[in-house]
């Protein structure tokens, strides 16, 4: 079974969805393989307006990294190999040439946070819970989610997601600034390509030229470099014992 699943929604509008509904949409290095295939694949596309990223299922949209699949990894450079490598697919995805949009339709925490982030636009489903939890793992956002959220949020909005790795509820994020459509629970999947639809001109060209204004700026201002510096220092953190006990501990907790 694919653990990402592509189809054109509508003519012009593109979904990736996350497909490992059992483990809550956890990202593991296949799927990491079949996000890199999807992306290379539409950036050679010139008639999109615009693509989506959501989850299977109604629970998650998704709950970052697999823990079990990653805790094997005991190193800085094991690490920094597998975060590097999902680091390079946000990035991707921030620099993409068409809108990108976010559609959370369950919790999303840690890396799922920091995928909805590298997104132009997040709708989430009401009453959902989101957070950046990383902390309480005793690591950073570890694929580039921190200098991604400092480029969309205010530093004291960014700060306030990040510094308590609480989860908060789609309503409090909105407030912040990190929402920007709530849709129903009940009507979630029509609402949110209503406002998808609404947000967008029907020349993809348009949406192109107007994207490349803000790319060209994260290029000339050295975006990849900072994020896989903030991947290097996630790295260093990984290796320590206090990241190494905390992940055993959750693991054991979920047993």
């Amino acid at each position: 079974m694919n653990k990402l699943v592509m189809n054109e929604y509508e003519e012009g509008i593109i979904e990736l969805k996350l497909n490992r509904p059992l483990k809550y949409n956890a990202v593991d290095l296949e799927m990491m393989d079949e996000l890199k295939a999807s992306l290379n694949s539409l950036y050679k596309r010139n008639d999109i307006k615009a693509m989506v990223i959501t989850g299977e299922g109604e629970k998650a949209f998704c709950s970052g990294g697999d823990v079990e699949a990653f805790h094997h990894l005991k190193t800085k450079d094991e690490a920094y190999h597998m975060l590097s490598k999902m680091g390079e697919l946000l990035y991707q995805i921030m620099t993409f040439p068409i809108p990108t949009f976010a559609f959370m339709n369950g919790i999303a925490l840690g890396g799922g946070c920091e995928i909805a982030t590298a997104c132009d636009f997040r709708i989430a489903k009401q009453g959902i819970s989101l957070g950046f939890i990383q902390g309480s793992l005793a690591i950073t956002t570890g694929w580039g989610g921190s200098t991604m959220l400092h480029e969309k949020l205010a530093y004291d909005k960014a700060m306030t997601m990040l510094l308590s790795a609480r989860t908060m509820l789609a309503e409090e994020a909105h407030s912040l600034g990190f929402i920007q459509k709530i849709v129903s629970d009940t009507n979630a999947r029509i609402e949110a390509y209503q406002f998808i639809h609404e947000s967008l001109v029907d020349h993809p060209n348009v949406l192109r030229a107007y994207k490349s204004v803000k790319v060209n700026q994260w290029i000339n201002t050295q975006l990849h470099v900072r994020m896989m510096s903030e991947i290097n220092r996630c790295a260093e953190l990984w290796e320590m014992e206090d990241h190494l006990s905390a992940a055993t501990l959750f693991l054991n907790r979920k047993k």
